[in-house]
């Protein structure tokens, strides 16, 4: 049996809490080939890529290459690329874009300041469709390109939609795999059907939990309580939960997970052990990749003063 095929049937491994952390994402398109670390092995040059990576630690910020499905020539460089930074913060999420010439000006803003959610008016305000961006990049694990190119592909031929293939979100195993912006949610074992159904929902300011991995703007122990919270009350506003606290460490987590109503819960989260084995990446060895397993939501009482 394929490594591919053996990772679609391990199918009993939860999703939640899996999703890259950022809180900003910089998508930079950059057409033709990709290599297993695309900002220093593709057409972008490998400086900047290097700058680039530099810059953006430790501010929130995670810098992806993306490119339009379909055919991708070597030998196509475009005049100009368009750019994206979203923010994905619960009430503050945005979206600005731009065209560049040279990705090496990216390098003058302000990374601090866009991992805080302040873009200070940089380019312009993104108001179009989300955006899907589908994990497609072979070099780095071959079942995101034998499963990923087709349905981006599908989702760009199917209309109304801004589908994008990307370099690298993470969770090849739950290959395809795509991230969803404004609101940052990661999404895995994807058909076209339930992304059409997941920025649907995103269009009207909706969450569609069905194989949702997590929001990246959290750790993985709050993307796991987030969704939990999620699944015991049927909330489906994109904003209307917040992670308000994380204690502890592994293994073992105590989450607050607030509702813009007032309610709060108070989620137990445990680091366990994916069982049985199975590669973390198509063509690895057999592992135990972590998992994130809620096993406790509790309500918090509002406690009020008395007269």
């Amino acid at each position: 049996m394929s490594t591919c095929a053996t990772a679609s049937r391990l199918l009993t491994e939860p999703l939640a809490g899996t999703a890259a952390t950022a809180r900003t994402w910089l998508m930079i398109e950059q057409p033709g080939p990709w290599g297993s670390d695309a900002l220093v092995s593709s057409h972008l040059d490998a400086a900047v890529g290097r700058d680039l990576d530099r810059a953006t630690k430790g501010t929130g910020v995670r810098v992806q290459l993306i490119r339009r499905p379909g055919r991708h020539a070597d030998c196509h460089e475009p005049a100009s690329q368009r750019v994206f930074v979203a923010h994905t913060a619960p009430g503050r999420s945005w979206i600005r874009t731009t065209r560049i010439a040279d990705p090496a000006a990216l390098l003058e803003l302000d990374f601090a300041a866009l991992g805080a959610g302040e873009h200070g008016g940089l380019w312009d305000a993104y108001e179009g469709a989300p955006l899907a961006f589908v994990c497609t990049n072979g070099k780095r694990d071959r079942c995101c390109a034998l499963l990923g190119r087709p349905l981006a592909a599908e989702l760009a031929a199917s209309g109304g939609t801004e589908a994008w293939e990307v370099t690298h979100i993470g969770g090849h195993r739950f290959a395809p795999t795509l991230l969803v912006l404004p609101y940052g949610y990661a999404y895995g074992r994807a058909t076209a059907h339930d992304v059409k159904d997941a920025l649907e929902a995103a269009r009207d300011g909706r969450i569609i939990t069905r194989n949702c991995r997590g929001r990246s703007v959290w750790d993985r122990p709050g993307q796991a309580a987030e969704l939990a919270v999620r699944a015991l009350t049927g909330e489906e506003g994109a904003d209307a939960l917040d992670v308000t606290a994380t204690d502890g460490a592994a293994p073992r987590w105590t989450v607050t997970v607030a509702h813009r109503d007032g309610r709060a819960w108070r989620v137990e989260v445990e680091q366990g052990a994916a069982e049985p084995p199975r590669p973390e990446s198509c063509g690895r060895a057999l592992g135990t990749p972590a998992r994130m397993d809620v096993v406790a939501v509790t309500p918090v009482v509002a406690v009020t003063p008395a007269a």
